[in-house]
């Protein structure tokens, strides 16, 4: 197989019928390292949100237990991917995650704004990061994914086109990105952990290039000074050098999913999907009494 015979395969399926499977190959094949950090970037820029921010702080999950929360965040949306909507996997991660969510009170606002980040951020990263450009055939299928994965979620008038979606993220910050203390406090738990993935001596330049790739949005949301030209050139021309010798290497002959990045590392001997995720008690820990089925939430 040649380094485009991927793509070549992928423009010959239908995006909106074959959108789970479009979305498996870019994301498992063509960009699973890209994908995985635009999906860290993704969920990262909701804390700006401040009704999303606060809450997480609220819950003390990425505060107190990041890499746990990682982890099971991850593990439970790659299940989906790698089995599909309608496994009994599959099924029961989405079940995990809605029965979460549904301990809380948020808003279709804000699940849907979660939602678009999924959609235009690994597009964002990919056309400033990756190997190649994401096709428009590739575009709907993202769309398509995210639309039935928000339809499986219970929420309300979720875009239909990638258009939509970037449209409704960009709206959505400008209204609402925001300070707020425990937002901050998240955030500064993501960069910890995110550098203690590396050796402790590389812990100061891991928060530098952190802070380098964000932009200057966020940056002000959560009054970050903001990195020098310096620093972000060379973080951000590394980040192109990798794609260009990417670009060169054969392409991938099995596929790689989320439970296999060395950034999971709370389950070394295994993990049920049923058993991820908080399982909240009410009043405790930001969990609302009485406990409340989220308007519009399908049943379980």
């Amino acid at each position: 197989m040649k380094r485009y015979d991927r793509l070549k395969a992928i423009q010959r399926l239908d995006p909106e019928r074959d959108f789970l499977e479009i979305y498996r190959l870019t994301a498992t094949y063509e960009f699973p390292w890209d994908i995985t950090r635009a999906l860290e970037l993704a969920l990262y820029r909701t804390y700006a949100v401040p009704s999303i921010g606060r809450l997480l702080a609220e819950t003390a999950e990425l505060t107190d237990r990041p890499q746990k929360r990682y982890d099971d965040t991850a593990l439970l949306l790659d299940t989906v991917v790698e089995h599909g909507f309608d496994s009994d996997p599959g099924r029961t991660a989405i079940r995990r995650i809605n029965r979460m969510h549904r301990s809380y009170d948020i808003t279709d606002d804000d699940m849907r704004y979660v939602l678009c980040t999924f959609v235009v951020v690994p597009k964002r990263w990919i056309d400033r990061y990756g190997w190649r450009r994401l096709s428009d055939h590739e575009l709907q299928a993202f769309a398509a994914y995210y639309r039935t994965l928000g339809a499986h979620m219970g929420i309300k008038d979720v875009p239909r086109t990638f258009e939509e979606f970037e449209r409704t993220l960009d709206a959505y910050e400008d209204e609402h990105f925001g300070w707020d203390e425990g937002a901050r406090k998240v955030s500064d738990a993501t960069l910890a952990l995110m550098a203690s993935w590396y050796p402790r001596p590389l812990a100061p330049v891991v928060r530098k290039a952190s802070l380098a790739l964000l932009d200057d949005a966020l940056l002000r949301v959560f009054r970050y000074e903001r990195p020098g030209p310096v620093a972000r050139s060379l973080t951000r021309g590394a980040l192109r050098l990798r794609a260009r010798a990417v670009r060169l290497l054969p392409p991938r002959s099995t596929a790689h999913y989320a439970r296999q990045n060395p950034e999971i590392k709370g389950y070394p001997d295994g993990y049920e999907v049923a058993a991820l995720g908080t399982f909240p008690t009410p009043g405790i820990g930001g969990c609302p009494v009485p406990h409340g089925r989220r308007p519009g939430a399908p049943a379980e």
